[in-house]
């Protein structure tokens, strides 16, 4: 079962914009995506911001880790200016920031959870937390929610525990062995995995047993119509320039 999009711009604006950034979702907006992945972690504060590294130096200009600093420094930082010019003056925003946008322009959010290492469990319930709050409204109108996905079972199983009403994908580079067990002992609706490590025979299966099976990072249209016709659900891309939103 997959009832959300088909195609996501990844990190917001894919390789055309800085990642995890404004720009990148006004970016994936302006090329029709309506459904985005990020990744959320915590600042030292507490609050929930949206970058992918727990360390500083790619794409946010300083030294250190991402918890070393609360969400306003963050938010103070260079996060943009590596990408280009014209992009110089993007920040770290925050969750909220990134929720509202979203909700503003209609946009579809896949939410990972990227917890900073050891801080796995109160990531896992602050972003969970976080997201049952900002969509309180939708939730009890029985609207369409974002999905929470982690690669980090931890994660996973304390914002099922925050706030079980909000669905959930487990997210693993190969789907392995024991996967139908596991899935069920968190209660995930969904198979998140890189599309190089997935077999049609693995595709089957993991449809068969009812959840949705959701891919990354796809970049070339070949590729996306091939798994599709293995019957996955869903990818995130980085060339929102090639692969067009569905």
């Amino acid at each position: 079962m997959w009832p959300y999009p088909r195609t996501l711009a990844h990190r917001g604006g894919g390789t055309l914009a800085p990642e995890n950034t404004l720009a990148a979702l006004r970016c994936g907006l302006a090329y029709g995506y309506r459904a985005v992945e990020f990744d959320v972690m915590l600042a030292s504060d507490g609050v929930p911001v949206v970058v992918h590294d727990p360390e500083l130096g790619r794409t946010v200009a300083g030294s250190g880790q991402v918890n070393d600093y609360t969400a306003a420094q963050l938010g103070a930082m260079e996060a943009g200016a590596w990408f280009g010019p014209q992009f110089a003056g993007e920040g770290v925003p925050t969750f909220e920031a990134v929720v509202d946008y979203c909700k503003a322009q209609r946009i579809w959010m896949n939410i990972e959870i990227k917890p900073a290492p050891g801080f796995d469990v109160p990531t896992g319930s602050a972003v969970a937390r976080a997201t049952r709050e900002h969509f309180a409204q939708e939730i009890a109108a029985g609207a369409l929610l974002p999905l929470l996905s982690s690669f980090s079972i931890d994660a996973l199983q304390a914002a099922r525990q925050a706030a079980p009403e909000l669905a959930r994908g487990w997210l693993v580079e190969q789907i392995p062995s024991d996967w139908a067990e596991k899935a069920k002992e968190l209660g995930v609706v969904a198979i998140h995995c890189d599309h190089r490590q997935l077999t049609p025979v693995l595709a089957r299966e993991v449809k068969a047993a009812g959840y949705g099976l959701f891919c990354y990072t796809v970049n070339t249209p070949e590729r996306a119509s091939e798994l599709l016709a293995w019957g996955v659900d869903g990818f995130c891309t980085d060339r929102i320039d090639l692969i067009k939103a569905s």
